[in-house]
């Protein structure tokens, strides 16, 4: 599936990027990359995680929407906007860190469109959703400073523009405040569930980068896990440190060990094809791992009671 998309930006935004990355070290570069870690992926399913298997699942799970929300609302306004990632159309502007390392950095489909900028709106969805849980203001002092370097990071690797990570903090902030609202005025949570996934749907008509599925999976995956943990397991959280680190480690482990099971029966050209089917699959999958996450594995926690005790 070829996509092409547009290419659009303010002159200061391309001036500025050629400048960052002409008069940066390597080295430089190479650090301020690592910090975009803190906004994909991995990074925040084991906040979640921590969370929700360990400190409270309450806060767990209206956090956890939060991040969700963002990942699939996030992708359905790029594939309206589908602007180019800047690294892509400007000669002066490389590339220091790839969205998806596997595939071509000039896949769109796989990459993903660059407005806005995912990995700020997550952060900053992150860093307000747990600020506001907990009220602290060092979390406030700890939401601003990584979502600023977590932005500042995706415009020095060529990954963004500037109004890219812009509008990305703005959208974190939006959807934590649309999800806290309705968290609040909803009470029925299968209705709080289902106007979510309502909102989310849509893209499944027009959609056509891996972005989205991923982020679809992963929400329809935890609505549906939570909802089985609560219903039948109903698991006691912990405060202890040991117990609280080992159902983190085992948690990301079942979701990443099944999410790469799920790979085997198909071949890495359809997978990484970009077709629609594959795009389905990709949803599926994510889906499955994450229930499989968040509803089955807590039931191995009255057997590890006792760890660290």
């Amino acid at each position: 599936m070829e996509l092409v998309g547009n290419t659009f930006a303010f002159p200061w935004e391309v001036d500025l990027m050629v400048w960052l990355q002409s008069h940066m070290s390597d080295s430089l570069i190479s650090l301020l990359s690592k910090l975009s870690f803190f906004g994909e992926e991995i990074f925040l399913i084991l906040i979640l995680g921590f969370l929700y298997w360990s400190y409270d699942k309450r806060v767990g799970r209206r956090v956890g929407l939060v991040i969700l929300m963002v990942n699939v609302w996030a992708p359905m306004i790029k594939n309206v906007i589908l602007r180019r990632r800047p690294y892509m159309d400007h000669e002066g502007i490389t590339l220091k860190r790839l969205i998806a390392p596997d595939a071509d950095p000039n896949d769109i489909a796989a990459q993903g469109y660059s407005f806005p900028s995912g990995h700020s709106a997550n952060i900053a969805s992150l860093g307000a959703s747990v600020a506001r849980s907990f009220r602290k203001k060092l979390l406030v002092c700890l939401a601003v400073v990584f979502s600023l370097l977590v932005g500042v990071s995706r415009v020095v690797v060529g990954a963004h523009y500037p109004t890219d990570v812009l509008c990305g903090w703005l959208l974190g902030l939006l959807v934590t405040g649309i999800v806290f609202f309705l968290d609040r005025k909803i009470t029925d949570r299968r209705l709080f569930n289902g106007v979510l996934l309502l909102t989310a749907l849509p893209g499944l008509f027009y959609c056509k980068s891996a972005d989205y599925f991923t982020g679809l999976g992963l929400l329809i995956g935890f609505i549906a896990g939570s909802a089985v943990e609560e219903r039948f397991v109903n698991f006691e959280n912990t405060r202890q440190p040991v117990r609280a680190v080992l159902r983190v480690l085992g948690g990301g482990a079942v979701f990443l060990g099944l999410n790469s099971l799920l790979k085997l029966p198909f071949s890495a050209e359809f997978l990484n094809g970009g077709s629609y089917a594959a795009l389905l699959v990709r949803g599926a999958r994510y889906a499955i791992a994450a229930f499989a996450a968040f509803a089955l594995y807590p039931m191995v926690f009255k057997y590890t009671a006792k760890i660290g005790k």
